[in-house]
């Protein structure tokens, strides 16, 4: 076979030089007789060719990492090239040191830097100011060679931050990106690649739950090596750079090819190995993961059976629909339509995209109708979830991670690996309290934040945890997964044979029920709410409000504790304060206030009430009714009406 010669030209990228281009087709009966045409663009180069089938499949030598498409109707084919495509160039990729100047603004809350898109996108530097010191958090000795992992959910701006990480990773030192196709990579998928390839870390574009688009959130987060969130002192260390920053390391004219799989080369200024960048599948390694977890033929007879149940899921256009879809639908044998708006939106559709049942009150009212057995919703990058049964029956997550743990050994992994403790954050009701005691396993109280579970996961002292915050998770990786707690309900549903409600009821009569409620105070005026907050810890630190009774009606509660919660790390000792001021009342009730660090705009107030009842005749209460009294009490305690101008919550869980 003979070569084919192309000539790039060197305007609009860069200078180019020839390069053999052999076409080879994959059987090696077929030969073209000639090449009849070529056409070329900055970033892609089309050939044409005479003599070939329609379909056949061909191989280009001594270009690696193209994406090479079958021969179309007109005997042409298309590839594409990266930019200044790095192994192709005589000259390397230019690494420029730019000044810059710090701002005041960039410390990483419980889920990394959070702002509103605006932000990052009108302020000079502010992107880069934080990527290059994330990046200059990590030890130079690491980071020389390293490899980073990066996704995100798809919102907007996500395309975009991705070329300029990638830039400064290369100026930076980094050997390797591995990036999900099109930027798009779950925050628990992030987590797992990052502990399969033993990444230095990796950094999630994602503002969560929080709404998308030009007008929405945009938020950056680093993963460590562990697959976690970030530590305290990672975090801490940031910002304190953030605020002395002078000057940052980019490579402005690479750019990457994000919707090809397969590997980019580009060779940089003093540098002797190309920096390489990797574009791959974001669901597959993810998929693997949960294979080895779950008994997937149990599932699949559930979901596709001769009695199978019939399931409906709401991916709310976030990143998780594509996983939905593979694992789900397409493995797993559940119908194609069980699945709904599982196409990843830069604004998800214009919705929130948060499980609740505010923002998920469609999945809410289509369960109403008892045409599906099982319903479940996503948040936009994948790690939340919410459980329905059959006519909308809503499972509290702290139900939720409490019925897991009752359940545990329904999902062959924890056969195998056994029990090592449970966890809950801070706020979570105490249902899991009652299944750790009863099965005499260790449990932990933390703050709120994945990454204080982390810690424990870590010293092989934990195996399942939840939040309140429609987060579950287990040890195989250091994030919540709301696709893992799905399969974790779905391997229940396979073994009892039993109905959502019916496992939920029998639990209850088992160990008792924890009535649980959150009020949201979304978007909240910073100063009122700092202010009440700070107004709130001088009365409940006050040694006189132990032992005060408040009557509501016929009912009386009785201070038993009240404090600012405080944790102590029991594997390293850190010390983390003002977690959340607590009232504890005689027989376990507590009153919990607490600002959220997940907000862009204002300030979130969160009111958390939890009561223990063990009386059967009292199980089943609406939650709103149990609790009336003590929530009567938290709002009389902290004026949270009047000193916020609001009538009332803007969610209620």
């Amino acid at each position: 076979m003979s070569p084919c010669w192309l000539s790039y030209p060197s305007a609009s990228i860069g200078l180019w030089r020839q390069e053999n281009l052999t076409v080879m087709p994959m059987h090696m009966c077929e030969k073209p007789s000639s090449v009849t045409k070529f056409n070329f663009s900055p970033l892609t180069a089309s050939i044409q060719l005479s003599g070939m089938h329609k379909g056949t499949r061909l191989f280009l030598l001594l270009l690696p990492s193209l994406s090479l498409s079958p021969l179309r109707g007109d005997n042409s084919f298309s590839f594409s090239l990266p930019q200044r495509f790095g192994a192709m160039n005589d000259s390397p990729l230019q690494v420029l040191t730019l000044p810059t100047s710090p701002y005041p603004d960039q410390r990483p809350g419980t889920s990394g830097l959070r702002k509103k898109v605006h932000i990052f996108q009108s302020k000079k530097n502010y992107l880069h100011n934080f990527i290059q010191c994330i990046f200059s958090s990590i030890d130079l000795r690491d980071r020389q060679g390293s490899t980073v992992v990066v996704g995100g959910d798809g919102r907007y701006f996500n395309s975009t931050a991705i070329q300029v990480i990638v830039q400064m990773a290369a100026a930076n030192g980094v050997g390797r990106i591995v990036i999900g196709q099109n930027g798009i990579m779950s925050t628990p998928a992030v987590s797992c690649v990052i502990r399969k390839i033993k990444a230095i870390g990796g950094i999630i574009l994602t503002a969560s739950h929080n709404p998308g688009g030009p007008d929405g959130d945009f938020c950056i987060k680093f993963n460590t090596a562990n697959g976690g969130p970030a530590p305290e002192a990672v975090t801490n260390k940031v910002f304190q750079m953030s605020r002395i920053i002078e000057e940052y390391a980019i490579c402005p004219e690479l750019r990457v090819d994000l919707g090809t799989i397969g590997k980019q080369s580009f060779d940089l200024e003093n540098k002797f190995k190309p920096f390489t960048v990797e574009i791959v599948d974001p669901v597959e390694s993810y998929a693997n993961s949960l294979r080895n977890i779950f008994d997937f033929a149990i599932l699949k007879e559930l979901l596709s059976g001769d009695n199978h149940i019939q399931i409906r899921l709401d991916a709310m256009h976030g990143v998780i629909g594509p996983y939905v879809k593979k694992i789900l639908c397409e493995e797993l044998g559940s119908p194609a339509n069980s699945a709904i708006n599982c196409v990843p939106l830069e604004n998800f559709g214009g919705c929130h995209p948060d499980p609740n049942l505010t923002y998920g009150a469609d999945l809410v009212e289509t369960m109403k109708s008892g045409q599906y057995d099982f319903g479940a919703a996503f948040d936009g990058d994948g790690d939340r979830n919410m459980i329905l049964g059959k006519h909308g029956f809503f499972v509290n997550p702290s139900d939720s991670v409490a019925v897991i743990a009752a359940n545990i050994f329904c999902i062959p992994y924890f056969q195998h690996t056994g029990i090592r403790g449970f966890a809950r954050s801070m706020p979570t009701s105490a249902a899991l309290d009652m299944v750790a005691r009863a099965t005499k396993i260790q449990l932990y109280e933390t703050p709120t934040g994945w990454k204080f579970f982390g810690s424990l996961m870590d010293a092989g002292r934990l195996s399942l945890c939840g939040e309140e915050s429609f987060g579950t998770g287990s040890d195989y990786i250091r994030e919540k997964d709301g696709l893992w707690a799905v399969l974790a309900w779905l391997s229940i549903l396979a073994v009892r044979r039993q109905s959502v409600e019916d496992i939920m009821t029998d639990h209850w009569r088992t160990y008792g029920r924890n009535y649980y409620t959150r009020f949201d105070y979304e978007a909240v005026d910073l100063d009122a709410a700092v202010e009440m907050m700070l107004d709130l810890e001088l009365v409940v630190s006050d040694k006189a409000f132990i032992g005060q009774v408040f009557a509501v009606g016929e009912k009386k509660y009785q201070v038993e504790v009240a404090d600012n919660f405080e944790y102590s790390d029991p594997v390293d000792g850190t010390i983390s304060r003002n977690q959340g001021l607590r009232i504890i009342f005689k027989g376990g009730s507590r009153i919990i206030f607490r600002l959220s660090g997940t907000d862009s705009f204002g300030a979130t107030v969160r009111l958390y009430i939890d009561s223990f009842e063990k009386d059967i005749s009292k199980l089943f209460q609406d939650p709103q009714v149990a609790l009336a009294e003590l929530v009567t009490i938290a709002l009389q305690l902290s004026q949270i009406h009047e000193r916020t101008g609001r009538r009332g919550p803007t969610v209620i869980t």
